[in-house]
């Protein structure tokens, strides 16, 4: 019994650590060059109080707390700022971190970029048309990829294959 409490206790300090991230300071993501350039106040509008924080200043929602952890529907997940569609659900695994993974993007609609504050070397993942904050990406993923794109479900949506 000790052994099983011991475990979970282990996984759960790892899930949290897998994707979470402490607060960035603020950079406004209205400087770089996307084909869809909003102000800080019109994004404020368009999305929620968590929605902001995840997608426009790199936030993270906590660990299986996302409509998309465990979602099984056949559809493209889009990002939810701007509807780009950036992973299909062919794609979703289930890791175990408590955010939505998927081992492969849609080709053209996301950025990868370097990501080291704070001591940590991890890649983020973006989206490519307004440059919202989605996730990072790991080397321990299933195949064919070997990776694992630990994204926010408050950074997606999803249009259900009809």
């Amino acid at each position: 019994m000790k052994n099983i409490s011991l475990f979970a206790l282990l996984n759960v300090i790892v899930s949290l650590v897998a994707c979470g991230q402490v607060e960035k300071p603020k950079e406004s993501k209205t400087d770089n060059k996307f084909e869809i350039v909003k102000t800080e106040d019109e994004w404020k509008a368009q999305l929620s109080k968590l929605e902001y924080d995840v997608l426009r200043n790199e936030g993270t929602e906590r660990a299986f707390t996302g409509k998309f952890v465990d979602w099984k529907k056949v559809g493209i997940f889009t990002c939810n700022a701007c509807k780009t569609p950036v992973f299909e659900s062919n794609t979703k695994f289930k890791s175990g971190t408590g955010w939505p993974s998927f081992y492969d993007y849609i080709k053209g609609n996301v950025l990868e970029q370097s990501d080291s504050q704070y001591g940590w070397n991890r890649v983020e993942v973006e989206c490519r048309k307004c440059g919202s904050h989605l996730g990072h990406v790991f080397n321990d993923g299933p195949e064919p990829t070997g990776l694992r794109y630990c994204i926010n479900s408050v950074s997606l949506d999803f249009e259900e294959k009809k």
